[in-house]
């Protein structure tokens, strides 16, 4: 039940935390998608913890995309 009352607010953070982490010039690190997966955690710790044994292993996908919506780069964390 917490997953569904928590996924517009979810989604919201996850948002803001990858636009304000994720600009032109930047490299996406693995320390910087953990740092993403961190905002969905807040919401939800128990299906963060279902989803994967050990913290960084969570399957992961980021579409990073321009102003204009196209898409710049996929990161993809299996």
């Amino acid at each position: 039940m917490g997953t569904t009352n928590n996924y517009a607010p979810m989604s919201m953070s996850i948002k803001k935390a990858a636009q304000s982490l994720i600009h032109h010039g930047v490299v996406v690190s693995e320390s910087l998608l953990n740092r993403v997966e961190m905002a969905f955690r807040l919401y939800d710790p128990c299906l963060g913890c279902a989803t994967h044994a050990l913290p960084g292993e969570m399957p992961l996908e980021l579409t990073i995309r321009n102003a204009g919506g196209e898409v710049v780069e996929v990161l993809k964390r299996d």
